[in-house]
C-alpha cells in the first residue's frame, strides 16, 4: 500500500503545479486511482496496462468485467502503444474532431490486459480537449483510463463534489477542475468492415462525423 492509499488528495485545477501533477503521475505509478476533469464529464485515470490497477478500478465502479474500459491519448506514439493500426477512413474524422469528444474504437494489440479489452480484440481511444486532462497526459507520457466517475448504475459526475459524493475517499486523488459539461459523453464510433458504424451518440452528431468521413 501506497502513501496515497493512506491520504487522500483533493487539489485545484486552476492553476495546476508540477506539484500537483507530480503527484498524480505517482499515484498512477503506484496503481492508484486519479479523479480528473474531462470536456465532457470527470474521468477516472489509472495506468491502462496495469491489471492491479484495472482490477481496482473495477471494483470501485462496481462494474461489470465484460464491459470494456475508454482510454485517452496526447499522441500518436502513445496511440500506437494500444492499437494494432489506424484505419485510413478514420484518418480525417481524428484530423477534425482531435483533440474533442469523439472515441474511436480500433483493434487492439495483442498484449493490452484482457481488463481493459473485456476480451473483445478492441479499444476505445479519445483524445481529449480539456487542458488538464491533456497536462496530465503528458505528464504520465503514456495513455491513462477514462472511464465516467460514477459507481455503475449512477449519473457521471460533472464535478468534484459528485465525484467525492459517490466515492467518498476511495479515490487517491481528486483534481477540482470545477464543473463540467456533462449532459452527453463522448460519441463513440466503430467500424462495420470498412464502414462507420455508431456506438453511441453523444456531444458530437454521427450525421456529421460521416460528412467528415465523405
Amino acid at each position: 500500500m501506497n502513501q496515497y492509499q493512506h491520504k487522500k488528495h483533493t487539489v485545484g485545477y486552476q492553476p495546476c503545479s508540477i506539484a500537483d501533477l507530480n503527484r498524480a503521475v505517482a499515484v498512477l505509478n503506484n496503481g492508484g486511482v486519479v479523479a480528473f476533469p474531462t470536456e465532457t464529464y470527470y474521468g477516472l485515470a489509472v495506468d491502462p496496462l496495469n491489471p492491479l490497477a484495472l482490477n481496482q478500478l473495477f471494483t470501485l465502479k462496481q462494474r461489470e468485467i465484460a464491459k470494456p474500459i475508454l482510454t485517452l491519448v496526447d499522441d500518436r506514439e502513445s496511440l500506437s502503444s494500444l492499437v494494432h493500426e489506424i484505419p485510413i477512413v478514420y484518418l480525417p474524422l481524428m484530423e477534425k474532431f482531435w483533440p474533442g469528444p469523439l472515441t474511436l474504437i480500433f483493434q487492439a494489440k495483442i498484449n493490452l490486459p484482457v481488463l481493459l479489452t473485456a476480451g473483445t480484440s478492441t479499444i476505445g481511444v479519445r483524445h481529449s480537449s480539456h487542458p488538464f486532462a491533456r497536462q496530465l497526459l503528458r505528464a504520465f507520457g503514456r495513455p491513462i483510463t477514462a472511464t465516467s466517475a460514477n459507481i455503475s448504475g449512477h449519473d457521471a459526475a460533472i464535478d468534484a463534489y459528485e465525484v467525492k459524493a459517490q466515492f467518498g475517499t476511495q479515490i487517491d486523488m481528486v483534481f477540482d477542475g470545477g464543473k463540467t459539461p456533462g449532459i452527453l459523453g463522448s460519441t463513440i464510433v466503430g467500424l462495420d468492415g470498412i464502414k462507420l458504424k455508431l456506438i453511441r451518440e453523444g456531444i458530437i452528431p454521427f450525421d456529421e462525423i460521416l460528412r467528415s468521413a465523405a
